[in-house]
């Protein structure tokens, strides 16, 4: 047997495991390429990324100063800063009307850290987990990445591209499914679930032993009618949220789940060990960010008019179909009409009219070529533009 030479030997040592073998995050390409043209000289209107272009809240940025003055920023409790937790508990009782436990809330880095948390905590190598499409890219490559498999259920205007449990239960009779993970409003349509619909989906769900897992990321930013805490309809729902959209931190990496009190100390020791902690100033920021709530109510309204212009704009431009945009911040238009490849589409859409999307094949891999995601998290001059960018491009 012929032995490695060193090249290959080197090779093997370096070589990227099976499981990192992931999808790129298609939207950060975007982003990529946009920038170039920044840096060649030309205006883009940046519609890709799902960041709000407002900063955090003062009472925000105040507080993570005050801390930076005090000198010592130390590791806090795996869990969280205990004042943090119950100020998130507080926050279900004002908005929800849930008394929740303390003990319950769980600070992580961001919704990212979260769903590594809850999906290691939850699940076994091989589980198969009920994702829908279109949907958050990483929610299935994270799955992917660690040994689960993601189950694609796709979601039809019918039922205002929400997941029935008809749906679920039918996947779940092909072949048994051991969790489910739903956003409410959705990445990258915007649209929400009824109280109604979330409840009879979570029902259907418990009575199958399907474990629940709901995305409320974009809670506080709805528009067609309030959000709805999955953790009001059942106790054994895992919730995962995030401070990155309504009050505008995503560069703070700083979110929280509400947990199963059973999964409560086991997301504990993964957290000690994964990540120690959650960064403190962000914590502190992130507590101080809660007395904010009125300069996020303006930024909110804000949203409500970047979506009127792109509603009523875009159909003028040649977009006239999109899915409902109940919340968050994005638009879901079909493009169909004008091409068979989203990615080309929002290739030349960048080089030629300077304005950048997400094409959906990251959000749907069976029908995302028909498909583009518009954020309107900017200023309502940039969206008014854009649009009519887009009408002198589609002519």
């Amino acid at each position: 047997m012929r032995e490695a030479t060193p090249s290959e030997t080197v090779h093997q040592l370096v070589t990227a495991s099976a499981r990192s073998n992931v999808p790129p995050f298609m939207v950060m390409d975007v982003m990529a390429a946009a920038a170039r043209i920044e840096a060649a000289g030309g205006q883009v209107i940046h519609m890709e990324v799902g960041q709000p272009a407002a900063p955090a809240p003062r009472r925000a940025i105040a507080a993570a100063h005050a801390a930076l003055e005090a000198a010592r920023i130390d590791y806090t409790s795996a869990l969280g800063i205990p004042s943090l937790r119950e100020r998130i508990a507080r926050h279900y009782r004002e908005v929800y009307g849930l008394a929740l436990d303390a003990e319950r809330v769980v600070v992580t880095t961001g919704s990212s850290g979260g769903f590594i948390l809850a999906f290691l905590a939850m699940f076994e190598p091989g589980d198969r987990v009920a994702v829908t499409v279109p949907g958050y890219p990483p929610y299935r490559h994270i799955l992917t990445a660690l040994g689960c498999e993601p189950v694609l259920i796709e979601t039809t205007s019918e039922t205002r591209h929400a997941l029935t449990g008809e749906a679920l239960l039918a996947a779940h009779r092909q072949k048994p499914l051991k969790g489910v993970l739903v956003g409410s409003p959705a990445n990258p349509t915007g649209t929400m679930m009824s109280r109604e619909a979330l409840s009879s989906l979570m029902t259907a769900a418990q009575e199958a032993g399907i474990r629940f897992i709901s995305d409320e990321i974009y809670h506080g930013l709805d528009y067609a009618f309030p959000a709805v805490t999955a953790a009001a309809l059942s106790g054994h729902a895992l919730v995962i949220n995030s401070f990155s959209k309504y009050f505008c931190m995503t560069g703070w990496r700083v979110g929280w789940m509400v947990v199963p009190q059973a999964l409560v100390r086991p997301i504990e020791r993964l957290q000690q060990n994964l990540s120690i902690s959650v960064p403190t100033l962000s914590q502190v920021a992130a507590e101080a960010a809660f007395e904010g709530r009125e300069e996020m109510e303006a930024i909110k309204r804000g949203y409500l008019e970047n979506r009127r212009i792109l509603i009523e704009g875009l159909p003028k431009a040649g977009l006239a179909r999109f899915l409902p945009a109940d919340g968050a911040f994005y638009l879901y238009a079909d493009v169909s009409d004008f091409t068979a490849d989203s990615f080309e589409f929002a290739k030349q859409m960048l080089e030629k009219a300077h304005v950048a999307a997400t094409p959906g094949l990251d959000f749907d891999p069976i029908h995302g070529r028909a498909f583009i995601r518009f954020s309107y998290a900017r200023s309502a001059d940039e969206m008014r533009e854009a649009v009519a960018r887009i009408k002198r491009w589609l002519g």
